[in-house]
């Protein structure tokens, strides 16, 4: 079985908006709790990217999503 290595900034905001729309998180809860859904060898590249991308960890989940909205408009 293949361990995922890397994330995009999109592939993490993609995954992060599926479980807000699902209800699974809520998107005032802090970007660390996606790592519940995250398998933890593949967190620390989650985390570097959003490193990467100027977030911290407890950001927002909706100021995830809002930037990624905002650049829509």
């Amino acid at each position: 079985m293949a361990v995922k290595v890397d994330y995009s900034i999109g592939e993490i905001k993609d995954e992060a908006r599926q479980l807000v729309e699902t209800g699974k998180v809520d998107p005032h809860q802090p970007i660390y709790v996606l790592c519940q859904f995250i398998p933890p060898r593949e967190w620390i590249c989650v985390e570097c990217e959003l490193e990467r991308n100027d977030y911290l960890l407890r950001d927002h989940i909706c100021d995830l999503l809002a930037k990624d909205s905002w650049e829509e408009d």
